[in-house]
């Protein structure tokens, strides 16, 4: 028993020595205006090469939505040098792996390879970003796969389309009125040239921020990065526009249905702001204690004790601009939503007038530091964490500092963000039911 106790101590003295350690990294700016940071990680020899654009799908016209997203697979139909479909298959022959993924504010591309394939990865982002190819070979061929896509993740998925109907009850004049995926008929109606100019204004050096992260040398790196990217030319700056709500200060009570469902669910939403304040991080917290796990307490009231939810949860969907927290609640034999929504209410008030036990605020420390730790243990990890540091906070030092925000963060803070935002004339209250037949 005394050895285990011993090897369980020693675990959690490392996982608090190594939270402490800072990320190193190298910033500085090509020429053309190119952000690059790099941070040496020889623990294995691997690297991840990184480009984050910021453009997502805020950036987009309202009779062209699911540009960015669309050109999340488009930009991987090749270049003036990469024959069209190659592009995976050299990652694959080089010992690689590759993604991205698209939201309403950035689009974030990377491969992961052995580190002797270093320039490799470098050659390939900056073919992407120099000059890939946009013809109408590679729009049809993509339109084809973002519409399986949609049929598979949205249409056809139970609960798939949910987020998309908050947002447009949510959002009346910003972009984020429509989710990342788009409308099929908005690509339908594209021309060529408007591919081709979206391209040219977001896809640029200006526009992006070039992470590498593991097993490099710095000098070697800083090389291969002007030889494969000094080159490109910087864009034009783009001036973003600022959309800006009216706080909701009575209910908003819809409906909507879907076809894939046959229990509804409740869901209530509130505006907040955007991921960069101090309160984004404390409305995780108190989402956290009211949903996290099988202890949490809509968990053990709704689904443990009371038995009247199969499912039950909150979560703060934190973007750029704006973030909204959502909740939401199925019902087990046959319980009125109406009542789902009651006892969700219950354990917001709850919050909001008692302050969280000392043993719950100790556990959820506990798992945000855990979480945090987890993600910055992964080079690919490091690499988006920067890259987010600088896009969305103007400060890549983020990485190091974000811990210390999570610590400072009081069962008191919990209470008051919970007063501020969390209130019934504040939200979006929706009935998700299945479609009538």
């Amino acid at each position: 028993m005394k050895k285990l106790l011993f090897t369980l101590t020693s675990i959690v003295l490392a996982a608090s020595a190594f939270a402490q350690q800072k990320v190193m990294y190298t910033e500085y700016k090509l020429k053309n205006g190119l952000p690059v940071i790099l941070h040496q990680d020889k623990s294995a020899p691997v690297v991840v090469i990184s480009v984050m654009y910021h453009v997502g799908s805020k950036d987009e016209q309202p009779n062209r939505t699911g540009f960015a997203h669309f050109f999340e697979h488009l930009l991987f139909e090749g270049s003036e040098n990469i024959k069209r479909g190659e592009f995976m298959k050299i990652v694959s022959a080089n010992g690689g792996q590759n993604n991205a993924n698209t939201s309403q504010d950035r689009t974030f591309y990377f491969e992961t390879f052995p580190s002797n394939q270093l320039a490799t990865g470098l050659w390939l982002e900056s073919e992407r970003m120099m000059h890939p190819l946009i013809n109408q070979i590679g729009v049809k061929t993509q339109n084809e796969v973002v519409k399986e896509e949609k049929r598979l993740r949205v249409d056809n998925q139970p609960y798939g389309n949910f987020i998309g109907e908050v947002m447009k009850r949510i959002f009346t004049k910003h972009p984020y009125n429509w989710v990342p995926i788009g409308s099929m008929a908005h690509l339908d109606a594209a021309t060529l040239d408007e591919f081709q100019a979206f391209n040219k204004k977001f896809y640029t050096p200006s526009n992006a921020v070039l992470v590498v992260t593991g097993d490099i040398d710095i000098a070697k790196t800083k090389q291969l990065i002007e030889r494969y990217f000094g080159d490109i030319p910087s864009g034009t700056p783009i001036v973003k526009t600022k959309f800006v709500e009216e706080p909701i200060t009575k209910t908003i009570i819809d409906t909507a249905y879907d076809n894939n469902i046959q229990l509804p669910a409740i869901m209530t939403a509130y505006r907040i702001p955007g991921m960069t304040s101090k309160e984004s991080v404390v409305l995780d917290m108190a989402s956290a204690v009211l949903s996290k796990g099988n202890s949490s307490r809509m968990y053990k009231k709704m689904v443990d004790d009371k038995k009247n939810s199969v499912a039950v949860g909150t979560f703060n969907f934190a973007l750029e601009d704006y973030g909204i927290y959502i909740s939401f609640a199925l019902p087990n034999n046959e319980t009125p939503l109406d009542t789902l929504l009651k006892n969700m209410d219950e354990e917001v008030v709850k919050l909001q007038n008692e302050l969280i036990t000392k043993d719950e605020f100790t556990k959820l420390q506990n798992q945000f530091e855990n979480d945090f730790l987890d993600k910055n243990t992964k080079m690919l990890g490091v690499a988006e964490n920067l890259a987010d540091g600088f896009t969305f906070y103007k400060n890549t030092n983020n990485i190091n500092t974000e811990l210390d925000a999570i610590r400072k963060v009081t069962r008191e803070d919990i209470q008051a963000v919970a007063k501020k935002y969390l209130n019934p004339n504040q939200r979006l209250v929706l009935y998700y039911l299945p479609n009538k037949k």
